[in-house]
């Protein structure tokens, strides 16, 4: 009773010894997911953004006119700029130290507060840099100013001394801040991805025309899409942009709706380009300051706004009156649209800078956006006309999916007491929680997956043959395509922009397709169907690929399920070495025994599932879009140079094998 008695006054003796002071950048280091998102691959690309950005900054304010990037191979990341240097006087506040270690060892401090600096910038809180020096191994900060270079060295957000004067440099201004993650922070192995780096170096040159940036890589880094060198120069900005994600893809209007304006009394400005694409998903990308915002925010509002205002006033004027029914997002669906503001001290949700809350960047942009669209609308009628006849098709669209839905429905509360499609063979659990809902090749394998399922928590759609490729496709053909029609019914989430996740009716959608090239390329088909018409549905992590067998290996009682060759082979080499063994390949899960089905693909606590996710970064999701629309879109020369710069790799590996 005393030792219980003890443990407990223990536990409860809570007094101001408890109470931690975290000092300097210690704060960081214990709870980096608070200044950066997290300790993943995300976040550790993320210090490379705050110290790019800290160099956009010089560009825009008109003082750097070169930014350079170069990662090594040992993981050091080089960045450097031709602005004005960081000072490197004495700080008055701070006797003994400079302006350059005040602001690499201590939060909240640097030069973007009063805006006397800089008239617009992406730091905003003073913790971008410091930061980066916080999560950092190894960081050195070299400064050109006033034709003399100075240097720093910090480990872990600690100077390792003071900084050093190393003598004159007539030709050469800027800072460079060279770095190394640290590998307590995000793991040892964790390092730069050259690709991420690379695509992010390309994409902030396209958001400011007047800055050159240098892309280098060790070579040993570099790759068929990730060269060694590069210079961006883009002096039509955003246009340029567009037209490389466009392509060569079809679109409503023959000319981007793009343009750039200042904002009166000196509030900063707006640059988009916009277009619609006749077939293949749209991308949107928002930027506030040249830092990118995935989940857009006030400045998306304001464009949504001021194109559903402009549309409905054009239709208005040549008699459309159908169009009153148009909603931003009938304007927005499948469009390629680059918005960048620029403002003084924009707010945003939170560090990492993921979303635009400034409430009076909706009305600056909606103003200065809205009035040229109506003169791009008003000024080639022609154009307006063919836009209009673009958006409507899908408001009819929208309209005749939610009368299917409404006519759909029947009275009783129970959400599976829908009008759902004739081949589903549906679950008996009501709730989505636990229930998975496996697509599958033909009636043959759709029945022996009836009969391998559990009735309660497990649905099977049959699919006939090689769904649509919706990437090749009119959204027309695709709203008539019976099995796309069937898969939106049975899910009854919605598709695009009416996606809505908390009326998906399964916790997990399952390809389940045979384990031969046939079965691979209908589930390409389909994950090409989730990438464009229900992306988000991906992105929540609620797609998965089955893993059939395609060998059955048995040697006396000893029975074994082999995936593919190489699993077989080893198979062979191992469990089965010296034996006698009996082997047989499955043709087709609809030859499969219904019970060897269930135990080696369906059984939740014996099979194998692969998730199949998208990543979150802009950069990184264009790539991903770049690659479905070049293997899966209407263009067949770009899948014969996919082959032929792939083909001696895939050569050289059998003749390996």
């Amino acid at each position: 009773m005393t030792d219980l008695f003890a443990a407990t006054a223990s536990a409860t003796d809570y007094n101001a010894s408890h109470i931690e002071v975290l000092e300097g950048l210690e704060p960081v280091r214990r709870r980096p997911g608070m200044y950066i998102g997290g300790v993943d691959a995300r976040a550790l690309h993320h210090l490379a953004a705050e110290v790019l950005d800290n160099a956009m900054d010089e560009a825009v304010a008109g003082h750097a006119t070169r930014i350079e990037m170069s990662l090594a191979a040992d993981g050091r990341l080089t960045i450097s700029d031709n602005g004005r240097g960081i000072p490197v006087d004495p700080h008055p506040r701070y006797p003994g130290k400079s302006a350059l270690e005040v602001i690499m060892t201590m939060l909240h401090s640097g030069g973007k507060f009063s805006g006397d600096a800089y008239a617009t910038s992406g730091g905003l809180h003073g913790v971008g840099v410091s930061v980066v020096n916080a999560l950092s191994s190894e960081l050195v900060v070299e400064v050109a100013r006033n034709r003399e270079l100075f240097r720093q060295r910090f480990s872990r957000g600690q100077a390792l001394g003071p900084l050093e004067k190393l003598g004159a440099v007539p030709n050469r201004r800027g800072s460079t801040l060279s770095f190394v993650p640290d590998a307590e922070i995000f793991g040892v192995g964790a390092a730069f991805d050259a690709g991420r780096l690379y695509r992010l170096a390309r994409s902030k040159a396209y958001l400011f025309g007047g800055v050159e940036i240098r892309w280098r890589c060790d070579a040993s880094l570099a790759s068929e899409h990730v060269p060694d060198s590069a210079v961006f120069v883009f002096p039509g900005g955003l246009k340029d942009h567009l037209a490389e994600r466009v392509g060569e893809r079809e679109t409503a209007t023959k000319e981007a709706f793009a343009g750039k304006v200042a904002f009166p009394d000196g509030q900063g400005s707006v640059e988009w380009a916009c277009a619609w694409p006749l077939y293949g998903e749209g991308e949107a990308s928002w930027y506030c300051n040249t830092i990118p915002t995935p989940d857009g925010g006030t400045h998306e509002a304001g464009w949504r706004a001021a194109l559903s205002k402009s549309l409905k006033g054009f239709a208005a004027l040549v008699g459309q009156k159908r169009a009153a029914e148009l909603t931003p997002d009938d304007v927005m669906n499948g469009a390629e649209v680059m918005l960048s503001l620029f403002i003084r001290e924009p707010q945003f949700q939170s560090q990492t800078k993921d979303r635009l809350v400034s409430a009076d960047a909706a009305r600056l942009v909606e103003a200065a956006v809205k009035d040229h669209f109506d003169h791009w609308l008003t000024g080639n009628q022609e154009r307006g006309r063919a836009l209009l006849a673009f958006v409507m098709e899908r408001m009819d669209e929208r309209l005749a999916r939610k009368a299917e839905r409404e006519t759909k429905r029947k009275t009783a509360v129970n959400k599976r007491n829908l009008r759902l499609p004739g081949k589903l063979t549906d679950c008996s659990r009501d709730a989505p929680e636990g229930t998975e809902l496996f697509i599958v090749e033909g009636d043959s394998a759709g029945g022996s997956a009836k009969q391998a399922r559990d009735r309660v928590t497990q649905a099977i759609l049959p699919i006939r043959g090689k769904i649509l490729n919706v990437a090749s496709a009119a959204a027309a053909k695709i709203a008539a395509n019976q099995e796309v029609a069937d898969l939106a019914l049975a899910l009854g989430c919605g598709m695009r922009d009416r996606y809505r996740p908390d009326a998906l009716r399964y916790e997990r959608i399952i390809i389940m397709t045979d384990a031969d090239v046939d079965g691979a390329h209908i589930a390409t088909l389909l994950m090409t169907f989730f990438f464009q018409e229900m992306p988000n549905l991906v992105r929540d992590g609620k797609l998965y690929l089955a893993q059939p067998p395609l060998y059955r290996l048995s040697a006396g009682g000893d029975v074994a399920y082999a995936r593919d060759d190489a699993d077989r082979d080893a198979l062979l080499a191992t469990r089965f070495k010296g034996r006698k063994v009996e082997m047989g390949r499955f043709k087709g899960l609809g030859e499969m025994a219904p019970m060897q089905l269930r135990e080696t693909t369906m059984d939740p606590a014996r099979r194998t599932l692969i998730r199949v996710t998208l990543p979150h970064e802009y950069e990184e999701r264009a790539a991903v879009k770049d690659l479905v629309d070049r293997l899966m879109g209407r263009l067949p020369e770009h899948r014969f140079n996919f082959i032929q710069a792939h083909a001696a790799s895939v050569a050289a590996e059998e003749i390996d094998a």
